[in-house]
């Protein structure tokens, strides 16, 4: 497995950025184009539409059509996830851009279709329809996420279709990759995915975590919780490595996207904001949060920081 290097030295064997042009969907949204000195931190959740949400962060008797004018009160962003399950309609494309103020951005889980059906052959047209779709966002459109199965292993077939995929996708358009089996952290594919200035997937998924490299002028990660399984509060020691970590990215002028998929009980608002306030320098390191919080530790041997359920149990 490649190992985390010193950040310094990742961007010293970055691939240039390719030049930006208009997308093979139409042109692609100003705010999702890289502008030096300007890089972005957003930290959000994945989904939003969580009725177990009423009353850990939204008012209890709130409704759901209300759940999204709500939640750009505390976030810049917010990953759509059922477009993974389903294209959405261009009504609800529609609605979810008319919903979100100036400045928002949407990052977005591309198809299973693509990713799980397909597996990723022979995909160009089906990636052309769901940007085409996605691109509704309009100054809204963010990141596209591909993830990936389990049993989709970095073989030789694998490591071709993957190619093939960075080849159809839109110039300009920033795309991740979420793997869910550990040979795709070989310095082989992590070539592939730096040579298109596409973003391996930072994630703490149970299957396989990643470890904490950056592929392209950007970073996305995804929390699924402290077991990697969406369930449970991020201790804050954690978050503050986390925290470390990202601020120096983005002092290196990559923008950040971070996304909390622990929604069981509202703990991915809740840790998002904690994040949020941790990276911005909101609260000082020593302030007291959450009670029952744990020393803290170094990282783990994947690059993660330690918390409960890393040791693989």
């Amino acid at each position: 497995m490649a190992e985390a290097v010193p950040l310094t030295a990742e961007v010293s064997s970055m691939s240039k950025p390719r030049g930006r042009t208009a997308s093979q969907t139409g042109s692609i949204a100003p705010s999702t184009i890289r502008r030096p000195g300007a890089a972005d931190l957003r930290i959000g959740t994945s989904g939003w539409h969580y009725r177990a949400w009423n009353g850990p962060f939204y008012p209890r008797d709130m409704k759901p059509r209300a759940f999204l004018s709500f939640y750009v009160e505390h976030f810049n962003t917010a990953e759509i996830n059922n477009s993974f399950y389903r294209l959405p309609s261009e009504q609800a494309v529609r609605a979810w851009r008319e919903g979100v103020p100036d400045g928002f951005l949407f990052a977005w889980k591309a198809s299973r279709f693509i990713t799980h059906l397909k597996r990723l052959k022979d995909v160009e047209d089906s990636v052309g329809l769901v940007f085409g779709r996605m691109s509704g966002l309009g100054p809204a459109f963010g990141p596209a996420l591909f993830q990936l199965p389990p049993t989709f292993e970095a073989d030789p077939e694998n490591l071709e279709r993957l190619a093939r995929c960075l080849g159809h996708l839109p110039q300009g358009q920033r795309c991740a990759f979420e793997f869910r089996h550990p040979s795709w952290y070989e310095e082989r594919p992590l070539r592939l995915l730096r040579n298109r200035n596409a973003a391996l997937c930072i994630t703490d998924h149970r299957a396989a975590p990643s470890p904490w490299i950056a592929t392209a002028d950007f970073v996305y990660v995804r929390g699924h919780g402290p077991t990697g399984f969406y369930a449970g509060h991020y201790e804050r020691p954690t978050l503050q490595d986390w925290s470390a970590r990202l601020r120096l990215w983005h002092a290196e002028g990559r923008d950040v996207f971070v996304y909390f998929d622990n929604d069981v009980k509202g703990a991915a608002p809740e840790d998002a904001k904690l994040l949020l306030a941790l990276t911005e320098g909101a609260i000082p390191p020593s302030t007291p949060c959450r009670p029952g919080g744990s020393s803290r530790s170094g990282p783990d041997s994947r690059g993660w920081p330690r918390s409960p359920g890393s040791d693989g149990r």
